[in-house]
C-alpha cells in the first residue's frame, strides 16, 4: 500500500467521493457533494465525531439523539440535533461499517435513522434560506444506501479479501441490499443468495 500525504484533507476526500460515486454510478448534486466532503473532513478530526466523556469519548446512540431532537426546546435545536444524527449515522454506516460487526446495533439500523433524520430535515427546510439544504437533505434522505456504499468503498480501499471480508459484505447486502457489496461478492466468485431462498 502506497502512501499518499495531501495537503487539503477536503482535496483528498472530494477526489475520493468523486471517484466512488463515479464506480457506482451515482450522481449527486453539487451542494451535497460539498456537504459530504466537509462532513468527512470535520469527522477526521475525532472530537467532531465522538461525545466527551469522563473517562473516554464514545460515539452518542442514535436512538438517545433522536430522544434529544423530540425533546428539543425549539425547532433551531430539533434541527441541529437530527442533522447531527443523520451525520454520524452517515459517516459511520459508510466510511466505519467495517468496524460495524464489533458494534451492538448493525448498519441497517443507522442506514434507517439517518435516512429519515435526513428526509425529516428535507421537509423543515423547503422554504426560504434553507431551500438549498433542503435539497441536499432530500438527495441524502433518498439515495442513504447508495451513498454508504460510495463511502464504503472510501473507506475500504485497501481491505483485503479475508473470509471475515467476504463474510461481512455477505452481511451487508443481505441486511441492506447494498448494491455494491452484491458486485463484490460477485467479483469474488460467489453468488449471493437470501436467506430462505432453496426452501420449497
Amino acid at each position: 500500500m502506497e502512501l499518499q500525504t495531501v495537503s487539503d484533507v477536503r482535496e483528498f476526500f472530494r477526489d475520493a467521493l468523486q471517484s466512488a460515486l463515479g464506480h457506482q454510478h451515482l450522481h449527486v448534486q453539487d451542494h451535497t457533494e460539498h456537504y459530504i466532503v466537509n462532513l468527512l473532513a470535520m469527522f477526521a478530526h475525532t472530537d467532531a465525531l465522538f461525545e466527551p466523556d469522563e473517562k473516554r469519548s464514545q460515539l452518542k446512540p442514535l436512538a438517545l439523539l433522536l430522544a434529544e431532537a423530540v425533546d428539543a426546546p425549539d425547532e433551531r435545536q430539533r434541527f441541529r440535533t437530527l442533522q447531527r444524527l443523520g451525520d454520524v449515522a452517515l459517516f459511520v454506516a459508510g466510511f466505519l461499517a467495517g468496524g460495524s460487526s464489533r458494534r451492538p446495533v448493525d448498519v441497517g439500523y443507522h442506514i434507517a435513522m439517518g435516512g429519515r433524520a435526513y428526509g425529516t430535515l428535507a421537509h423543515a427546510s423547503c422554504h426560504g434560506a434553507q431551500r438549498v439544504l433542503g435539497g441536499v437533505f432530500a438527495e441524502l434522505g433518498t439515495k442513504f444506501q447508495p451513498l454508504v456504499d460510495a463511502l464504503n468503498e472510501i473507506g475500504e480501499g485497501a481491505a483485503k479479501n479475508s473470509p471475515r471480508d467476504m463474510l461481512r459484505l455477505y452481511e451487508l447486502w443481505h441486511k441492506t441490499g447494498s448494491a455494491r457489496a452484491h458486485r463484490l461478492l460477485l467479483k469474488l466468485g460467489i453468488q449471493p443468495v437470501a436467506a430462505g431462498a432453496f426452501a420449497n
